[in-house]
Order: structure tokens, then C-alpha cells, then sequence
């Protein structure tokens, strides 16, 4: 059965995969997986379209392909996060990027702005600058409104129907990380498990993806050097009955980085992010209610 999901459409911004029945309390999100570039992205940068993925979390869509078979809905971005960052706030922007003035709640004093990775971003993974010249403001926002805005009233009405099924909601947000993303070679992390330090779900559930991840012989990290971006901080609302946890996957367990294509570790990881996706029905979330 080809488990994985079909070639992103250009024509809509995200896509939705549902199961046929859902019947775990479990949102699975990718936002960074997205592999269609527009042709204003491709014209207007001044690296090419390769060096343009760096920032890319590739694969992580397909390689949890199989949450809607299992029971979950699974939400994809389909442009890429150098085009537009949904992990981010709506108005992180960096104003030395853009001709003409910013609306005036833009956060322009944002750190990950002013380092280049606002929600337009800057720069691609190591700094490398995207554009030959400033963007207009009007481009700006109209990103915004036709890719940023969809994909998080997706998220949304996701989240409010699982809700509203189980009594509370789990968001998983899936990522990708460089496989130098930590400075130890003799303990390399494959794993980081980020719940902003216990403010963004409950600890059953960090608990339980960890010791899932433990039994497939990984040893998690947690919250270093990835505790969760916007999506986690935002919708992790435990108050309310929402759990968000992020989970960073170091790329050398399944691609090349190199040449950006999946190795021989790559059918074996999806099969095991499965197992994992498996487990929420043995997990009693009657803590998260």
C-alpha cells in the first residue's frame, strides 16, 4: 500500500488529510514540509532554487503519511517556509527587508525577526540571505492573507472539531532538524521533544512520546535546543483542554542533506513515526480532559 501522501498542489496553501473515521484525539501538523515554490520566490532570490530549501523540513509530511489510516487528521503546508513562515507570529517581520511602512502593530522588535526569520523571512538555514532587493510591504501581507492565514484556520477548525469530539485535543507539530544541529558527535540527538518547558501540555503526554521514542531505542532530548516555536506556544493551551507537543527528527535518520533525497533509513523511520502515531490509542489522556 504506497502509504504516502500525493505531490502538493500549487493551488491551495495546505492540505488536509482526514481519516475516514476519526477516533484518536490527535492533530498531526507539518508546516515546514512545504515543496512547492512560487515563481516570485524563485525570481526575486538571489540563490538558487536548491540553496532556497535549506530551510525546508523535508519529507516529515510523508513521514507521517499514515495518521489519517491510523485515525488522525494530518495538516500539510504546501509552499515553503522560506516564502512564509507559519510557525511564526502573523506580523514577526523584519522592517529592514521591505520598502514602505509595516502596519503598526507589526512586531519589528521580535528577535527571530531581526535575525531574519520572521514570518517572511530573510534568510534561509545558515544565514544566507534570500532577496536581491527589499520586498514591497503590500507583498508582504499578501502572503499572509493567501498562504499564512488558511493554513492557521486549518489548524483551527481542526483542533476546535477534535475538541469538541474528545473533550480535549493533542497537536503534534512535526520537524526536521540539520544533523549538526547539535555540537556532539559522540552523542548526536535524533530526537527533540519541545513543550516549552511544561507551559504547552500536560507531562503525560511528553512522558508518553518519550518513553515511545525510548522503547524504539532513541534517548529523547527535551526543550534543548528546541523547546517549540509560535504553533506550540500558541495553541499549547492545557487550560483549555489543548496539548501541543513539538517533535524536532534529526534529517541524517532518513535523507541526504547534501542532495536532499531520502536514504535507506527513510522507509524504517516512517515506519516507526507509525508505530508511534499507533501508540495514542493505547494512551490514556484522561489527565489532558
Amino acid at each position: 500500500m504506497n502509504l504516502m501522501p500525493p505531490e502538493q498542489s500549487a493551488s491551495t496553501p495546505a492540505t488536509v488529510f482526514l481519516p475516514q473515521r476519526q477516533t484518536l484525539p490527535v492533530v498531526f501538523a507539518s508546516p515546514h514540509s512545504g515543496r512547492v515554490y512560487p515563481d516570485d520566490l524563485i525570481t526575486r532570490a538571489r540563490i538558487d532554487a536548491f540553496a532556497l530549501r535549506a530551510s525546508e523540513d523535508a519529507f516529515v509530511d510523508r513521514l507521517f503519511a499514515t495518521a489519517p489510516k491510523a485515525g488522525a487528521p494530518l495538516l500539510c503546508a504546501n509552499f515553503p517556509r522560506a516564502y512564509v513562515d507559519v510557525n511564526r507570529g502573523a506580523l514577526e517581520l523584519d522592517p529592514r527587508m521591505f520598502e514602505g511602512d509595516l502596519p503598526e502593530n507589526a512586531d519589528i522588535h521580535s528577535m527571530r525577526a531581526l535575525s531574519g526569520l520572521g514570518s517572511i523571512p530573510r534568510v534561509v538555514s545558515g544565514g544566507v540571505e534570500i532577496y536581491k532587493a527589499r520586498l514591497p510591504v503590500a507583498e508582504a501581507l499578501q502572503r499572509i492573507d493567501t498562504y499564512y492565514t488558511p493554513y492557521h484556520q486549518a489548524l483551527q477548525k481542526l483542533i476546535d472539531m477534535t475538541r469538541n469530539q474528545f473533550g480535549y485535543c493533542i497537536l503534534i507539530d512535526c520537524h526536521s532538524m540539520p544533523g549538526d544541529s547539535t555540537d556532539s558527535s559522540q552523542n548526536p540527538v535524533d530526537l527533540v521533544l519541545g513543550d516549552c518547558y511544561g507551559r504547552s501540555c500536560h507531562p503525560t503526554l511528553t512522558n508518553h512520546v518519550g518513553r515511545c521514542f525510548r522503547d524504539m531505542g532513541y534517548n529523547p532530548a527535551y526543550n534543548d535546543p528546541y523547546a517549540g516555536g509560535y504553533c506550540t506556544r500558541h495553541y499549547g493551551q492545557p487550560g483549555q483542554n489543548v496539548h501541543t507537543l513539538q517533535i524536532e527528527i534529526n534529517r541524517a535518520l532518513y535523507m541526504e542533506e547534501e542532495t536532499l533525497t531520502p536514504h535507506d533509513g527513510f522507509n524504517s523511520l516512517r515506519d516507526q513515526m507509525s508505530s508511534l502515531i499507533e501508540q495514542f490509542h493505547q494512551f490514556d489522556g484522561s489527565p489532558l480532559e
